[in-house]
């Protein structure tokens, strides 16, 4: 995992005439304080300190297309890498892959974002999993990736401990994509309410749950043949669950952890010029069909 290369991480961030870019996806309250993290990491060498959210949002767009567009197939999400290398990789379930979204990750949509407005930084992506480690590997737009159990040692080591700071994510909109993290996260905010019923979206968290619901509609298509969306993630609980996140708190805590940051982000005033702007995802691809 080139990109991962704690080393090579370490020697850019040494490089004072270098530009660099963070992304974070929402479930970075699992380990780290908000806003105090925006402190650490502008300390830590960080010019562009962003969430992944609006990449969610650009997501959730073409999930709505999808849904609207082709629903007469079932579709399974593929913003979890998890979930799709399980499947790919899985002799048995692997007649599911033709069902995958078509459709990039968030932390993919928000790295093309993130180039096309910093052409000359550095990117990096601070991941709650290795799942998330090694699909960042694949996308191009992405230079670095760190996982949060390894940032807190760059912390440690670069002694950055606890920091104010009144500094703001650089962001594009205000993010009701802040649940995004949490089990379910991409049917809650897709807007689908009129392309798809209830009752035909299954919502999973956990590989083992999910296997089990996979087995079931390879056993017995007939019977599940109203189901149209599996909203599904590897982590119990969603990416708040990743093995890279803290262990020692609870799935209910860190799902209340995201629900108050996201009531908190509301409060907080954007520029007007930047609220909800579609335009500043003009020219991307971010589906394939």
């Amino acid at each position: 995992m080139i990109k991962n290369d704690l080393k090579l991480i370490e020697k850019n961030l040494s490089k004072k005439e270098e530009k660099r870019l963070i992304m974070l996806a929402p479930s970075f309250l699992t380990d780290f304080f908000y806003p105090e993290i925006i402190c650490q990491l502008s300390n830590l060498g960080f010019d562009v300190i962003v969430e992944i959210t609006f990449g969610a949002k650009m997501v959730n767009r073409e999930y709505h297309r999808l849904l609207k567009e082709r629903n007469k197939e079932l579709w399974i999400s593929s913003t979890c890498p998890g979930i799709v290398e399980g499947i790919k990789r899985n002799e048995s379930l692997k007649v599911f892959e033709k069902n995958l979204a078509p459709i990039d990750s968030p932390m993919k949509a928000m790295a093309k974002v993130c180039k096309k407005h910093y052409p000359f930084y550095k990117i990096f992506f601070l991941s709650p999993c290795h799942m998330k480690k090694i699909e960042a590997e694949k996308i191009e737009e992405i230079d670095f990736v760190i996982d949060y159990q390894q940032m807190k040692e760059f912390f440690k080591k670069h002694n950055i401990s606890s920091c104010s700071t009144k500094r703001k994510f650089d962001r594009f909109y205000n993010d009701y994509t802040k649940i995004y993290p949490l089990s379910g996260g991409l049917t809650k905010t897709a807007h689908l309410k009129g392309i798809i019923k209830k009752r035909e979206v299954i919502i999973k968290d956990g590989w083992e749950k999910v296997k089990k619901i996979l087995y079931k509609l390879k056993k017995n298509p007939e019977k599940y043949k109203k189901i149209k969306f599996l909203d599904v993630t590897f982590c119990n609980g969603g990416c708040i669950g990743g093995h890279c996140t803290n262990q020692n708190i609870s799935i209910r805590k860190k799902k209340n952890l995201v629900k108050e940051y996201k009531k908190l982000s509301l409060k907080e005033a954007i520029p007007e010029d930047r609220i909800g702007l579609i335009k500043k995802a003009e020219g991307i691809k971010f589906a394939y069909f």
